[in-house]
């Protein structure tokens, strides 16, 4: 039997290139939702709205990508991944572009975002984790964290571009930039290099004994039915509420502590360039470890963040501690997701499985920064919103700490 240390080191050798293509693809799916923080402000001011009324935007997208998670995932399972992330990244970057063209009308700024939410539809998480997780298996967990590092390199740039690109263009061209820088980046490495096992060519080295064994695992319906399913969509809904409000306000929360926009944006660059690390020592953990409770120790790192908000005012020190804190779960959370769902149920039906779980995090995403939001509106701070998460986070590490050993594939502590 082939050692799992040589397995995955065979793994990584035959398909160097399709995490870090997978990350540039998952970062392009996030563009609106990490890349919104530096400009809720700006166009808060140039339509004389509350940051309610502009962050419900990402609320009206989000619950869209959350009625089409499940079938976009079966999608998946049917045609693969490839052609889906292909046509998605260009989707979602014109998308983001054409945002910049909304005229202040509350329905017209709805429907862009309603534009947004499908162009989106095509590149969510499901895409490039099933694609991955097809090729890997005895380094899934790290091949699976380089993928999502596409969200720690999204919250690293996206914020500090925006806020670079606002200052130069104003806020509707540069969100267009923005885009137009990111297809540039993204698309070719994209097109050259991703491709999962679901997407056979004549020419695939994989055979088919291989893919029928990687992608075997439970059916829809035994998934769906089962508790360890159910504590899964708990978890995510729960945490992705708080980290999602967290993420998207954090300039803001630092803004309101008397802290420059460029300063408050540069410490906010922490929380992605942290998340890398969080992701990467995640992935090594999950492969490692008993993946539940890596997850629920996780779980608990924003909520230190939170009490290191609201208790240090206007330090800068704390103010870095917080979004590293934040980072460090922040390259945690769909990874934790992700791995539990293939080795609990398998790969044969990942897409519509986690799909489902999708809806989770979709909803998490809608309703935490419109929370935050509205909290901020009503209280003129950011602190009853920070106290209530503590909450949350607690639940959410507690419904992970409770999920059994999977069927195989996990080592023990």
């Amino acid at each position: 039997m082939t050692a799992p240390s040589s397995s995955a080191a065979r793994e990584w050798r035959t398909y160097p290139m399709l995490p870090i293509a997978a990350a540039l693809g998952y970062a392009s799916s996030i563009i609106h939702i990490y890349g919104l923080s530096p400009y809720i402000e700006p166009i808060a001011k140039s339509f004389d709205w509350s940051r309610t009324q502009v962050t419900i935007g990402l609320t009206v997208a989000t619950i869209i990508q959350a009625l089409f998670a499940v079938p976009i995932g079966m999608a998946v399972d049917r045609f693969g991944p490839r052609r889906l992330g292909l046509i998605g990244v260009l989707l979602a970057c014109a998308a983001f572009a054409f945002i910049g063209f909304a005229d202040g009308g509350e329905t017209n700024w709805a429907m862009h975002w309603a534009i947004m939410a499908v162009a989106v539809l095509p590149v969510q998480a499901t895409i490039w984790a099933s694609a991955v997780a097809s090729r890997f298996s005895a380094a899934r967990g790290l091949a699976l964290a380089v993928t999502l590092s596409g969200a720690s390199a999204a919250q690293a740039l996206f914020p500090w571009l925006g806020t670079v690109l606002i200052n130069q263009y104003g806020w509707q061209k540069a969100m267009a930039v923005q885009a137009a820088i990111w297809v540039v980046v993204a698309w070719p490495i994209i097109f050259l290099f991703f491709r999962g096992a679901q997407d056979r060519r004549k020419n695939d080295d994989t055979s088919p004994e291989h893919n029928q064994s990687a992608l075997s695992g439970v059916s829809v319906a035994e998934g769906m039915r089962s508790t360890v399913y159910l504590r899964l969509w708990f978890a995510s809904m729960l945490f992705t509420f708080t980290i999602l409000g967290l993420n998207v306000h954090f300039v803001l929360i630092l803004q309101g502590e008397g802290f420059p926009k460029l300063g408050a944006a540069g410490i906010a660059s922490l929380i992605g360039l942290s998340s890398i690390a969080g992701r990467l020592g995640t992935g090594l953990l999950l492969d490692r470890f008993r993946g539940s409770l890596v997850g629920a120790a996780a779980f608990l790192l924003p909520a230190i963040a939170c009490l290191v908000l609201v208790t240090s005012g206007s330090s800068q020190v704390g103010a870095m501690g917080a979004a590293v804190l934040i980072g460090l779960t922040l390259g945690a959370e769909v990874d934790v997701i992700v791995y539990l769902t293939t080795r609990h149920f398998g790969l044969r039906h990942f897409g519509t499985l986690y799909g489902g779980l999708l809806v989770a995090l979709s909803l998490g995403t809608a309703f935490g920064p419109l929370a935050a939001s509205r909290i901020y509106d009503l209280y003129g701070t950011y602190d009853p919103f920070l106290w209530g998460c503590l909450g949350l986070l607690a639940a959410s590490s507690l419904a992970l700490a409770s999920l059994p050993q999977p069927p195989a594939g996990e080592k023990k502590l």
